[in-house]
């Protein structure tokens, strides 16, 4: 489902060239390393926010390198989830459908099947302003899932919960990968976390700029 094939990825003074990462289709995948190594970087350039200055990405066998964030039915949740203090929680799940004018009787459908397996049908008509981590997670888990994206990127979702809503998290994580069939790949620096949900996880190390990459399973 992803192929990244012998990348180098940039962002002011840092580099990774030479990454290659293949994840399958439906998989939970789950890449690791230390601060600093580019897990950010490499989420950034999958979903087409940040230029690749070789290599290739692939996503169904299809070459999106090219292409533009919007057209590459990517969903991303950032760690600081992005939300808008502004806007309610049904607002943030309409948003995407709403930048691709989906019908509204399909957008409202398709929100109250997302906020029902999100358990957050009850916060639809709140701001997000208040809401506890757990529920603001959620929140930005249902902007990236309701226009149906076949990819699903996760930057360190559960390094801001405590330990009881962290637990619940990782429960609702591979829920939604189980029901959705969404491929997942989920960026963290911590090993306990990648062997409690991955099916495949992916430790990174930048030798010299240089991407070497273990797969564990």
């Amino acid at each position: 489902m992803i192929k990244i094939e012998d990348a180098t990825i940039a962002a002011g003074s840092f580099s990774l060239r030479g990454l290659n990462l293949h994840v399958e289709r439906g998989e939970y995948a789950v890449v690791m390393g230390k601060t600093g190594i580019g897990k950010t970087t490499i989420l950034e350039s999958i979903c087409g926010l940040r230029k690749l200055r070789r290599g290739t990405i692939k996503i169904a066998d299809v070459d999106v390198t090219r292409w533009s964030a919007a057209d590459r039915n990517v969903g991303y949740v950032p760690q600081d989830l992005a939300l808008f203090p502004t806007m309610t929680v049904r607002q943030h799940l309409q948003f995407a459908m709403w930048l691709r004018k989906t019908d509204t009787t399909k957008m409202e459908q398709r929100v109250t099947e997302i906020a029902g397996l999100l358990q957050i049908a009850s916060l639809l008509d709140r701001s997000v302003r208040g809401l506890s981590g757990g529920e603001a997670q959620r929140v930005a888990l249902g902007r990236a899932l309701t226009y149906g994206p076949s990819v699903l990127l996760l930057d360190e979702p559960l390094s801001a919960l405590d330990a009881d809503t962290r637990l619940a998290a990782q429960s609702m994580l591979r829920e939604i990968n189980r029901q959705t069939g969404v491929t997942v790949l989920h960026v963290t620096h911590s090993q306990a976390e990648a062997q409690s949900l991955a099916d495949r996880w992916f430790c990174i190390a930048n030798d010299a700029g240089a991407a070497n990459v273990q797969v564990s399973t």
